[in-house]
């Protein structure tokens, strides 16, 4: 997706250790108009699918979920790092490993959001290594439903996730797929 590229060049700025930081407009500072051109992109991809939920991991991947989940008019889930007080009963769980903070977690979704009639979108903004999807697709499985595939904002090719993941069948959507981040900040795409 162009627009979603030419951002990421414009104002991505690359860390040390393989980070790419686009926190001024994708998940920390939110554009919403750009989030509308990436759901619709994505509804582009995925709406004859008849997804009927949107499934994202807490937190940067919520705010684009929400948008896709307008886009596609059904509800969007987020799967939990914690088990909250609020949350009774049977849940689904699984373990991920985030890339970015360096540490594992246990995700959960609460059984009563997600069923084996639905047919799932998992949106998230990044897939690395792909723990995280992974984790998401895991859940997806032990409910019984459907996953339709997965809709991922930037997609850092260099890392094995989502080549990891395609072996697997799962089908991804990327809208930006980085070749390579140098070390001078250069920014390469696919």
């Amino acid at each position: 997706m162009k627009l979603l590229e030419e951002r990421i060049l414009k104002e991505g700025k690359v860390k040390e250790g393989g980070i790419l930081k686009v926190d001024s407009f994708l998940n920390h500072q939110m554009d919403i108009g750009l989030f509308e051109e990436m759901a619709e992109e994505l509804y582009r991809l995925y709406g004859s699918e008849n997804v009927t939920k949107i499934l994202t991991l807490e937190a940067s991947g919520i705010g684009i979920a929400c948008i896709v989940g307008q886009r596609f008019k059904c509800p969007v889930i987020f799967a939990k790092k914690s088990k909250t007080k609020n949350i009774d009963g049977a849940v689904y769980t699984a373990e991920v490993e985030s890339f970015t903070h360096g540490k594992t977690y246990e995700i959960i979704v609460s059984k009563d959001f997600l069923h084996p009639t639905d047919r799932v979108l998992i949106i998230d903004d990044f897939l690395a290594n792909g723990s995280a999807l992974s984790g998401l697709v895991k859940i997806v499985e032990d409910a019984g439903a459907t996953l339709v595939g997965a809709g991922i904002a930037i997609e850092k090719a260099f890392q094995p996730g989502g080549d990891m993941l395609r072996k697997k069948g799962v089908r991804i959507e990327s809208l930006a797929r980085i070749k390579s981040l140098r070390e001078d900040g250069g920014i390469e795409f696919c």
